[in-house]
């Protein structure tokens, strides 16, 4: 451990993986994991992940940033931070379920999940940058492309002390989908993936078990097991 996390929680952090998992359930069970590891019964935990196509937005999302009411793709309230955005397949989740010590908070755990993604994607090839918001701005927390695309987005939560929620990164999802709301409340930004960025590179974009095993690596998460719950 180091940085920023490394001032917020020393636990251990645990890798899980699954596969694709409806939104509403992976949110069930991670509310579970918040639980337990309130409980002790757990350990901090990255849960790495993919969803259908689902349309996520917290509670200040303005209603003109949201998609129209005939969409086809569900549209679902969370209790994380940020704006609207979409998750769906080529899309890698990841929710961590850490707990923060107490001269921790939410600054240190959002830039080291920052840093953790750059870190992930530099050993697979991509450059990419985190900015700082300027004041009065909307947020522009998450992972960019040097010309100011977004990679991988993050929004979470915390309550007492445990982290819950976590960050999507842009493999080759269908960036159409981004187009037809206002993405993470930026309607200037274009979103990006590793698919797109390979191809203007002339090579092939590393597959999704590649870019696991990259993230796992960069955020310390170094057990590994299977599960759906619990």
């Amino acid at each position: 451990m180091s940085g920023s996390r490394q001032a917020a929680t020393q636990h251990p952090l645990e890798r899980i993986d699954l596969g694709e998992v409806p939104y509403t359930e992976a949110i069930e069970a991670m509310r579970e994991w918040v639980q337990d590891r309130r409980a002790g019964k757990i350990c901090d935990r990255l849960v790495l992940l993919t969803h259908p196509p689902v349309i996520t937005y917290g509670s200040r999302t303005p209603q003109q940033e949201l998609p129209r009411a005939d969409s086809p793709i569900p549209l679902v309230e969370v209790d994380r931070g940020g704006q609207a955005t979409y998750h769906g397949p080529g899309q890698l989740m990841g929710y961590l379920v850490m707990r923060l010590e107490k001269n921790g908070g939410p600054g240190d755990i959002v830039r080291w999940t920052e840093q953790g993604l750059i870190r992930a994607l530099d050993s697979l090839g991509f450059e990419s940058v985190r900015h700082d918001t300027p004041a009065g701005a909307q947020s522009l927390v998450g992972v960019w492309t040097p010309r100011h695309e977004k990679l991988a987005s993050i929004g979470m939560r915390i309550r007492d002390r445990v982290t819950s929620h976590g960050f999507a990164l842009n493999i080759s999802p269908d960036l159409d989908e981004f187009t037809k709301f206002t993405a993470c409340g930026l309607p200037e930004v274009a979103m990006t993936s590793l698919v797109e960025i390979a191809a203007e590179q002339g090579r092939s974009a590393p597959r999704e078990h590649i870019v696991r095993d990259a993230v796992a690596t960069a955020f310390g998460a170094t057990s590994h097991s299977e599960a759906t719950n619990g």
